[in-house]
């Protein structure tokens, strides 16, 4: 069968596998599509600590069922769509005794610390699997990507009194914004990318702000009458973002950290002190956030187009991801179709 790999850093191309053999406890998935993920081009610029290579990437997972195992419960029929939960957890480690599963102190993701799914082919055990008839095949490759800004949202326990800042538009600050505004917050919308600012206001930001041309400060006092927003996710990974999340979140207000810094960051201590802040991270997401996107996806109308910067076929997909590690600014999501 044919496989995406990244050979090395740099190098993407299309490989032959051999097929996965199915266990009893798995299902055998034909996959329709594949989102590149950020940790995707992170692998492929060769800035991704947790790889080793060649790695086949991948996790965001639109499939058809081709086939179970004889364990496998009768609900995972041949022929149903789905999507899976890409992560792992040993359910022993603090993480999983607390039934935080996304943060299991081994977690493997696919494509990040084991080959993933841009293959025409995967075996997943059934656990991890999550069948849906109503989505399309597009809408299920869109799943795991809104959860994790889903979650961020939920661990911030976010409700319809707070004002939420979304530092970062692309597909996780876009699920954040999305989660956000479903609790009925204020969402603020930060980015320096005028076109993924009028996305944002479309998946419901209330306000929009393009740091790179307005003063970050001065509209952040105006829109919460200089009180601050009570709380700021950070979905960008860039050191001014981190400081700034630090700067601008109101006292007793919350900092959610998504985003990966390529670099190490100096805090202003005397501001965790003084405003006594959460600051907390948020990594992958639960199956409950996985349960809220689908119905999200279901019922909201969403012109998925709006998230969607391309769709590529297999043998470009090598092509589409040099041109979004020259200009990743500019892109949301690059589907694969298989």
């Amino acid at each position: 069968m044919k496989a995406i790999e990244i050979t090395k850093p740099g190098v993407m191309q299309v490989v032959e596998r051999e097929m996965p053999r199915l266990g009893k406890d798995d299902v055998l998935l034909k996959i329709k599509y594949v989102g590149f993920c950020g940790s995707d081009l992170s692998t492929f610029l060769g800035k991704n600590p947790m790889v080793q290579y060649p790695r086949i990437p991948g996790h965001e997972i639109s499939a058809v069922i081709e086939a179970v195992g004889e364990n496998v419960p009768a609900d995972f029929q041949v022929g149903l769509g789905a999507t899976v939960v890409p992560y792992t957890n040993c359910g022993h480690c603090t993480s999983c005794r607390k039934k935080r599963f996304n943060a299991c102190r081994y977690n493997q993701t696919l494509g990040v610390q084991r080959d993933g799914a841009m293959t025409e082919y995967l075996a997943v055990p059934w656990q991890k699997i999550l069948v849906d008839v109503a989505l399309t095949d597009v809408q299920l490759a869109l799943v795991e990507p809104l959860t994790v800004g889903f979650h961020a949202i939920d661990n911030a326990q976010v409700t319809d009194l707070d004002t939420v800042v979304v530092f970062g538009c692309g597909m996780i600050g876009s699920g954040a914004i999305v989660r956000a505004h479903l609790r009925g917050a204020t969402v603020i919308a930060v980015d320096i990318d005028d076109s993924k600012l009028e996305t944002a206001k479309k998946l419901g930001a209330t306000h929009l702000i393009n740091s790179k041309v307005q003063n970050l400060h001065e509209e952040l006092e105006k829109l919460t009458h200089g009180n601050g927003p009570s709380v700021v996710i950070e979905a960008a990974g860039n050191p001014i973002t981190y400081r700034a999340a630090i700067e601008e979140v109101a006292f007793a207000g919350k900092v959610v950290c998504i985003g990966y810094a390529a670099a190490e960051i100096a805090f202003p201590t005397k501001l965790w002190v003084q405003k006594e802040m959460e600051i907390m991270g948020s990594r992958n997401a639960n199956p409950t956030d996985f349960e809220a996107v689908i119905k999200y996806l279901k019922n909201a109308g969403l012109d998925e187009t709006l998230l969607i910067s391309n769709i590529v076929s297999v043998d470009e997909a090598a092509g589409a991801m040099q041109k979004w590690s020259e200009d990743p600014g500019k892109i949301l999501k690059i589907l694969v179709r298989f």
